[in-house]
């Protein structure tokens, strides 16, 4: 197959999508868990809001949207389903949690259905809805399958809680779809920390060689008393052995078997450094979460460690299986999926994620293939996304040409919408031997626009003392338009000795043809991604 990444809502996407086609399931659905948890109950009998994400804005609320889903679920799935959401309904009230709770049990009927028989799915989320979510769950896949809740460490306790105990950590709810499902028992073990081993591991390995190692004498006998063929005297000892006695002369030749002392059992000498490990538990607390300075850092606000995710596509798939992440984010889950190895299926229903996760794929994996669906790719189905969705239009228009959309990823991740002074992005770039920042000011409009459109952005400019702007249009300019445009004059750039038009008018035709914005070149627009290569057979990350 080739690796995919989706731009649209998951659910009429998954609904195409055939059965038991996918091998592991990660998803980190949004959901608003900083608001007041009473908010969340709070009727909303009468409020027209749609259900349907956009941007980043991870709030939920029961309008026409969560209604229609509602109704689909009672028609698709009779007496499974749909008689918890009704007792739900009754029990919770028609609000954002309800809203929430109805668009996600749609979404896991179809998660489980392209789910093959041998999959496991991986639910994050946070304690806000995790009660709820697992009842769903339970439903969906079967009480029986439900195989672990996994606490992860998230963030440290907060010393400003002064009325409740802080919250804390996130839950990942582990199900598999039979009783059959891929399980690699070897990544669960984690190397010893020789520096810091737990009381009672130290108390196991408290000798140590010449060099330092640490080991344990274990015993040598045989539990079962019933073998001849491993009965026989070694070092004056005879005994029901557990090895055969050319295997136990090898191991002593080796130094591994020992006599404590003259007349005592001999023992085996088994080294710490060459056991499997510590087990991992359902706590995790030994991934850290991503701070501020964090080199993997993208500025997207809920992106989670890439070591997270590698983690439980390790214990969960085979090299080659496919990976799906409904909700994909800024990519993490596929991200881990092609460094170990993996197919993977990407979906998301914000331009701002596709875009991020189309850079940061391209940064960590240089001449990776894979297929953008879902996405603008002539006037026509551009026009399409403008009449939808003036804001995802508005971010695919940026990402045209290399623009940071104007309070995205690094000022929050929020793709901000609203007054902007009539920016909608930047593009940086370095004019002069001093390295020096300069702007290019980007303006997206999807709708009507005239000669007044074209002053008020060169006003901007003035006010901004940027050197460039630009106006993206769908509208063919005016003639005014043009000649307004003009009197903006030009910027001349020393360093590139270079003059560019100060004031350029672009349409998304002129765009898809290929023509791009007029200025020095660029220094980058988005956070770079860490680069992933190929050494010595092993896969190591790298940053760029």
């Amino acid at each position: 197959m080739t690796n995919t990444l989706y731009y649209g809502d998951n659910l009429p996407i998954l609904r195409s999508m055939p059965s038991e086609c996918v091998d592991l399931i990660y998803l980190d659905p949004p959901f608003n868990s900083s608001r007041s948890y009473n908010v969340l109950f709070k009727d909303e009998s009468g409020i027209s809001s749609d259900a349907q994400i956009t941007a980043f804005d991870d709030t939920w609320h029961w309008g026409p949207s969560a209604e229609q889903a509602y109704l689909d679920i009672l028609q698709a799935n009779p007496g499974v389903v749909d008689d918890l959401l009704a007792a739900l309904r009754t029990i919770i009230g028609e609000n954002q949690m309800l809203a929430y709770l109805v668009m996600m049990a749609a979404r896991l009927v179809e998660l489980h259905r392209v789910l093959k028989t041998t999959g496991s799915l991986f639910l994050h989320c946070d304690p806000t809805a995790s009660h709820y979510l697992k009842i769903i769950l339970d439903t969906v896949f079967g009480a029986q399958n439900f195989r672990n809740e996994i606490i992860w460490l998230r963030t440290s306790s907060k010393s400003l809680m002064t009325t409740r105990f802080p919250t804390n950590h996130d839950s990942i709810l582990f199900y598999s779809k039979t009783n059959t499902y891929t399980w690699n028992d070897d990544t669960i073990f984690q190397p010893y920390d020789l520096g810091n081993l737990n009381p009672k591991t130290a108390e196991k390995y408290a000798l140590h060689d010449s060099d330092g190692r640490l080991y344990q004498l274990s015993d040598l006998t045989n539990p079962n008393p019933d073998r001849p063929n491993l009965t026989y005297e070694f070092l004056g000892i005879t005994k029901v052995w557990r090895w055969t006695k050319d295997r136990m002369q090898a191991a002593y030749d080796a130094g591994l078997v020992i006599q404590p002392r003259p007349g005592a059992v001999p023992r085996y000498k088994r080294y710490l450094d060459e056991q499997r490990g510590k087990p991992l538990a359902d706590v995790w607390t030994d991934i850290p979460p991503l701070n501020s300075q964090a080199i993997e850092r993208l500025g997207f606000p809920t992106q989670k460690p890439i070591t997270l995710l590698e983690r439980i596509i390790k214990v969960s798939s085979q090299t080659r299986e496919v990976v799906l992440d409904p909700f994909c984010g800024c990519g993490t889950a596929i991200a881990a999926a092609e460094k170990l190895g993996r197919q993977w299926i990407g979906i998301d229903i914000t331009y701002l994620s596709i875009n991020l996760i189309e850079n940061r794929m391209k940064a960590m994996f240089p001449g990776i293939k894979f297929e953008v669906i879902g996405k603008p790719e002539d006037l026509g189905s551009a026009r399409n996304l403008a009449q939808r969705d003036r804001y995802q239009f508005q971010w695919w228009a940026l990402s045209l040409v290399g623009a940071k959309p104007l309070g995205g990823f690094e000022l929050g991740g929020a793709g901000k919408k609203g007054s902007d002074k009539g920016i909608d992005g930047v593009i940086n770039y370095i004019d002069s031997a001093k390295q020096e920042l300069k702007r290019v000011l980007v303006q997206v409009k999807s709708g009507h626009v005239n000669a007044g459109t074209v002053r008020d952005l060169i006003g901007v400019l003035t006010n901004e003392h940027a050197e460039i702007g630009v106006l993206i249009t769908l509208e063919t300019p005016t003639r005014d338009m043009i000649t307004a445009a003009s009197t903006a004059g030009f910027y001349q750039s020393q360093f590139w000795q270079k003059s560019y038009s100060r004031l350029q008018i672009l349409t998304i035709e002129q765009i898809l043809a290929g023509i791009m914005v007029q200025m020095p070149p660029e220094t980058g627009t988005f956070i770079t991604a860490q680069r992933v290569k190929e050494s010595r057979g092993k896969q190591q990350e790298l940053n760029i």
